[in-house]
């Protein structure tokens, strides 16, 4: 888990595959979101909190690429702050 706020739980695994992506979690429910079309690769989300995620993500696109190549290289990821 690197970040959560409002419910919104938003995490990213060494494991995971091409294209660059988190995950995002809420009330029972996940995305996948590819971070460099800010683009729905799988799953649902209540539109508002699909709403907070984007707009979470776009603030911290650079934290968010800098944790994908940290997670392809096998080092620690940093969290990265809340959506206030």
């Amino acid at each position: 888990r690197i970040s959560q706020f409002l419910g919104i739980a938003i995490s990213m695994y060494y494991n995971d595959h091409e294209p660059a992506h988190f995950h995002a979690s809420y009330a029972g429910q996940e995305v996948r979101v590819g971070f460099g079309h800010m683009e729905l690769l799988s799953g649902s989300l209540p539109r508002r909190a699909w709403s907070l995620v984007l707009e979470w993500a776009v603030l911290y696109r650079l934290e968010l690429r800098d944790n994908w190549e940290r997670a392809r290289a096998g080092q620690p990821l940093k969290p990265i702050a809340p959506l206030e």
